[in-house]
């Protein structure tokens, strides 16, 4: 069958396909092809100012407009290239050196590739497309997902709400401090995301720079290496290397979105359980259907789609951070293969955080399911009335109150306040103590 959305093996190029596309540009065969292209074409430019060779300007142009234009049909030329020479780095030189005949500099098309093998073309490009889609897809996504929450935060900052330790009724806390919790989270690792590096190796086949110092001993390669990824590409050169990147850092990333993974499996499975307890319900939309069995229900399905995606993604993430920074000796292939997979689970994170946002943006709150299960559960002002107890060196106030409330499912207001009457307290404290209710002890935040 012909490739397409029906027929993908994977959801991620079958069913999710229009919510993921844009990864093409940095995930795909095409894009990886493309990626090479241009750090071959880079280096060559760069050698060029170095003064190695004399490059005609008209020559560079073309070359430039080659890599602006480029497209799926140069692309399959290189691998018509590939089906022959069975080495996908070595089509990609030799489709350049077919473009430098054609820009009239064949004289020149053994500078091409110079001195490198195929993983300072690998080492660069992967890290380069890694890096692009982090900063124009991944980031973008979840601090605008991050922004969004901070709204909702804003929205709901003096709502009061029960709060659940180990799920049973707990001190009262304000619904928008509770979402300000992803909020600072979020925030954290984001943080934390943006200190790892860029990380790139290039040095030639054993990381040495063997072949580039016995051409030019007088050249200082370290330097010029540096030079060439740092500022040609805005990677960061890893000076000690095997003939492949250490990956120490792409694994760093890797788990860096695990975590963030993580707070937004918690994020889903709260907002989740409010939504089960009537906190919030959700938006209808006309010829939606929840349940294919009962016509009333509205399933939260962006949640839970979104954990599972999630879930997915960190199973992958999990395998490539353990994985790749482990290689045999010098150099073993285990990472090529694995490699082509890291915008898997990309694509497994931008399905859950559309999710996320196209469920929240269905919330609607249900302010008064909130009142009623404060009203509900006047036991979680004890904390309250045995701490001024305490303040005031009054006997045991929280055997007291524990006598009062543990495992006693009739405390109201009634009886809060009937505690108090016979409490041995001056008429000051016992009217502090009665103007504590479930919706007024809620604490303090942080203004936000």
């Amino acid at each position: 069958m012909e490739l397409t959305q029906l027929t993908a093996i994977s959801p991620v190029d079958g069913r999710y396909r229009r919510q993921v596309a844009q990864l093409d540009n940095y995930f795909s065969e095409f894009a990886l092809i493309k990626y090479r292209v241009l750090v071959e074409v880079e280096y060559f430019f760069f050698l060029a100012d170095q003064k190695f060779f004399k490059l005609p300007v008209k020559a560079r142009s073309v070359l430039r407009k080659m890599l602006e234009d480029f497209n799926l049909n140069d692309a399959q030329q290189i691998k018509q290239i590939e089906s022959i020479t069975n080495h996908d780095v070595k089509a990609v030189e030799y489709f350049l050196k077919e473009q430098l005949d054609k820009a009239a500099i064949g004289h020149l098309k053994e500078w091409i590739h110079f001195g490198l093998t195929s993983q300072d073309i690998n080492n660069t490009s992967i890290p380069l497309s890694w890096k692009h889609c982090m900063e124009h897809e991944y980031l973008p996504a979840v601090m605008n997902l991050q922004n969004l929450l901070y709204q909702f935060a804003a929205e709901w900052k003096n709502i009061p709400m029960l709060a659940r330790t180990h799920g049973q009724p707990a001190s009262p806390t304000r619904l928008g401090k509770e979402i300000m919790v992803f909020v600072e989270r979020l925030n954290n690792q984001v943080e934390l995301f943006g200190s790892i590096p860029y990380a790139a190796k290039f040095g030639g086949a054993t990381g040495n720079f063997n072949a580039h110092h016995i051409a030019f001993p007088k050249k200082k390669w370290v330097m010029l290496g540096n030079q060439f990824v740092e500022e040609s590409l805005g990677l960061q050169r890893m000076q000690f290397t095997t003939q492949i990147e250490h990956y120490d850092s792409l694994a760093a990333h890797f788990d860096a979105i695990k975590r963030i993974n993580n707070i937004l499996i918690d994020l889903c499975r709260d907002i989740w359980t409010y939504i089960s307890i009537d906190y919030f319900k959700q938006k209808t939309k006309k010829g939606e259907v929840g349940s294919s069995a009962m016509p009333h229900k509205v399933n939260p399905i962006d949640f839970e789609n979104a954990e599972g995606n999630l879930g997915m993604a960190n199973g992958l993430l999990e395998h490539l951070s353990a994985k790749l920074p482990v290689s045999r000796l010098q150099r073993d292939l285990t990472d090529s293969t694995v490699l082509r997979n890291i915008g898997v689970p990309v694509g497994h994170v931008m399905i859950a955080l559309k999710s996320i946002e196209k469920g929240l943006n269905k919330l609607v709150l249900n302010e008064s399911k909130l009142k009623e299960d404060l009203n509900n559960n006047w036991a979680v002002v004890a904390e309250a009335i045995q701490t001024i107890l305490r303040r005031e060196n009054y006997p045991n106030p929280y055997e007291a109150l524990k006598e009062l409330t543990r495992g006693n499912h009739q405390i109201d207001k009634k009886a809060i306040h009937h505690f108090i009457s016979g409490l041995k307290v001056s008429g000051a404290i016992k009217k502090e103590l009665r103007a504590i209710t479930p919706h007024n002890y809620v604490g303090v935040n942080p203004e936000f």
